[in-house]
């Protein structure tokens, strides 16, 4: 004992090899939790299956887990490094081997993706990817492949910086992905679609430039070997393998060949579906009926949702297929309509619950969600908004809205309005002319189904005042040009839109509200004296009511901003034709508002005093509030009333508390975004140098 070395200095004993640290580390690597990524797991009977539940609990401790373990790496990371590496060793030669040990050190590895330096995360994962495809190779029987597979698909989607500097890695990762898809074992597909999918978006550039050593571009083999790759996937499954590549071909910096060809190689990689397609509608032309067959709709919902996906991920450059197909999109879409109304004329509203006709819907509503798409997506080069606006538009209106218009409330689709709605905010005054019509066709109708109750058609009526709110806001002088009879029903709806008791459609009916409020102070004089005459009043009054309701606190911070918006427009002169209806009863409209707005409180409230009604009212015309002392009156008038006095009124300060939670998530990201490796790879924003 007298001879033995004197005890290292215990911080210093901390941090080294067989230290506390390192003892943590080993733990965390043994017992890390499934991450959310990972679909294939190892069921309590001991066999590889596909999770059908997400683990929210694993999700959580996984997340807690993986920061402690880059802080550890941070410490350490040759530490780190040699624990994973010596148990990846263990599992090639045997000793440790086991679905359990092999699936935690691969979600540990994982998950410290960036916490490394570039150089020490290429030497450490040419091993580590080395050794589990060798495993791939060795270890026979279904479940150990799919336990690897799924390991491999993990790790490698984890580290896209590595996969962007390593090019042969990159290809030989995507190769066995490849190999994967063809694994009928549960959910390996799936894992290896979704992991094709990250790597894309992650990637892209890579794919569509010629690397070393390569006679051309990756994009244009994967292109001629599509229809080999995808022969054993679901649906579902293609989609997301013709979504991922369409976002290689999103990308326009790559090699020259590609930038020139991507029109062509879209038109390759759409081969199948327009095959498919072609084969449809010729035999339509001949038998128009044989569109309706059960699987003939099924085959029309299936390429429609391949364009969809496709659209969606490459852009403007999908006008080159769209152009193609599209007046026989909207000729099956009219066949589909007049098809569902038949059923509906036949057999009356039970029509809408039969098998066929639900698919009929199903496959319209894929044809509108395609279209609303392309719309959102339309920009230059290849399809500019003006082109869109001018071609692809007044076809489309014609069936879609006389669809919607003769069709029965059941039968309507919600996803026609949003179609409307996203066409208006995407063109703009580019479409201006043509909203008159739309308005005419969807309005009343509308209106008919959602104002009944506030249960009936949600959808119909989160997307109908979507559509307003984009007509308000971009095309607001064709919403005034509509007949003055009208006006009423377009105040009325908003009206009865912000005293909703779905909080999406209150908030949605207080935002047109007050556009529509800043868009008729800008219109001339005449016109804008007219619809204050009709609806200041009524206004007030109904915002005063959905302010003291105490279902509608959520509101407060735009019923503040639209109280103080009318009064002000009053006290400050704006409003010079008189709001009371007999001539010479008051001297002034201020004189009238503030006698009527006082007699409405004191019949509402008869718990207040006059002194207190006098007060808040002589506050409401206050020129010289700004937005924040008004709210402070406002809140200050609220909890002296009895229904809010009792109550917890903290919705009454959701927006001070909105704005404090969104400040404390934007410095805690760019907290986590400082350590490197602490965000998931896939969450980081990218910048032209990932490229």
């Amino acid at each position: 004992a007298a001879g033995a070395p004197p005890p290292a200095e215990p911080r210093k004993a901390l941090f080294q090899h067989g230290g506390l640290l390192s003892q943590a580390r080993l733990v965390m690597i043994s017992r890390m939790a499934k991450p959310e990524e990972v679909l294939v797991v190892e069921d309590e009977h001991g066999e590889i299956v596909r999770e059908t539940f997400k683990d929210t609990e694993a999700i959580v401790q996984h997340k807690t887990m993986r920061e402690t373990l880059v802080y550890l790496t941070h410490l350490n990371y040759d530490d780190t490094e040699s624990i994973m590496l010596d148990k990846l060793a263990l599992q090639v030669d045997g000793t440790e081997w086991s679905w359990a040990n092999l699936s935690t050190l691969c979600w540990a590895v994982g998950s410290i993706s960036g916490a490394m330096g570039e150089d020490e995360e290429k030497r450490f994962l040419v091993t580590v990817i080395k050794d589990l495809l060798g495993l791939c190779e060795v270890k026979r029987g279904k479940g150990n492949k799919a336990c690897i597979a799924s390991n491999i698909m993990y790790v490698v989607g984890q580290y896209p910086r590595f996969l962007r500097a390593h090019w042969k890695f990159l290809k030989t990762v995507v190769n066995k992905l490849f190999e994967f898809m063809h694994e009928l074992h549960p959910g390996v597909q799936d894992m290896a679609c979704d992991t094709f999918l990250k790597i894309a978006q992650k990637c892209k550039r890579k794919f569509v430039t010629q690397q070393p050593g390569e006679a051309r571009p990756f994009v244009q083999d994967l292109v001629a070997q599509l229809p080999q790759i995808i022969s054993d996937l679901e649906p579902h499954q293609v989609h997301a393998f013709y979504e991922a590549t369409a976002t290689l071909l999103s990308d326009r910096g790559g090699h020259p060949s590609v930038g020139q060809q991507r029109p062509q190689l879209l038109a390759r990689l759409m081969t199948l579906p327009n095959e498919a397609w072609q084969r449809l509608t010729t035999e339509a032309r001949q038998d128009p009926r044989s569109l309706l067959r059960p699987e003939a709709v099924r085959e029309v919902t299936k390429i429609v949702r391949t364009h969809a996906r496709v659209c969606a991920s490459c852009g403007p450059l999908y006008v080159t297929q769209l152009g193609g197909c599209y007046m026989d999109l909207l000729n099956v879409y009219r066949a589909y309509s007049a098809s569902v109304s038949e059923a509906i004329a036949a057999h009356g509203d039970l029509a809408t619950r039969h098998q066929d006709v639900r698919a009929l819907r199903a496959a319209k509503r894929e044809i509108l969600r395609l279209l609303s798409t392309f719309v959102e997506k339309c920009g230059e080069p290849e399809a500019p908004p003006a082109l869109v606006a001018q071609s692809f538009v007044p076809p489309l209106l014609g069936p879609v809205l006389e669809d919607y218009g003769a069709a029965i409330p059941q039968a309507r689709d919600s996803d026609a309005l949003l179609l409307l709605a996203t066409t208006i905010e995407t063109l703009r005054d580019l479409v201006a002319g043509e909203v008159p019509r739309v308005l005419d066709a969807v309005f009343e109708p509308t209106l008919r189904m959602i104002t009944t109750n506030f249960e009936d058609f949600p959808e119909h009526r989160l997307a109908f005042f979507k559509l307003l709110k984009a007509v308000n806001t971009h095309c607001f002088p064709a919403l005034f040009a509509i007949p003055v009879a009208h006006h009423k029903l377009v105040v009325d709806s908003v009206v009865w839109a912000f005293k909703h008791t779905e909080r999406t459609v209150a908030e949605t009916g207080l935002e047109i509200l007050h556009e529509l409020l800043l868009n008729v102070g800008r219109v001339p004089d005449a016109s804008k004296q007219a619809f204050y005459r009709s609806f200041v009043p009524a206004l007030i009054q109904d915002v005063l009511a959905v302010t003291t309701d105490r279902l509608h606190k959520s509101g407060f911070k735009m019923h503040a901003t639209l109280l103080r918006h009318l009064f002000h427009l009053v006290e400050a002169g704006h409003v010079t034709v008189p709001l009371f209806e007999t001539e010479g009863a008051y001297p002034t409209n201020q004189a009238f508002l503030r006698d009527h707005v006082a007699a409405l409180l004191a019949s509402s409230f008869p718990n207040l005093s006059r002194q207190q009604i006098v007060d808040f009212v002589v506050g409401l015309f206050d020129l010289r509030m700004d937005l924040a002392t008004f709210k402070t009156h406002l809140r200050d008038f609220l909890v002296q009333l009895k229904e809010f006095s009792a109550e917890n009124n903290q919705d009454l300060y959701s927006e001070e508390r909105a704005q404090q939670a969104a400040a404390r998530q934007e410095a805690e990201r760019a907290q986590r975004l400082a350590v490197p490796g602490l965000v998931n790879p896939n969450d980081r924003p990218m910048d032209d140098d990932d490229l």
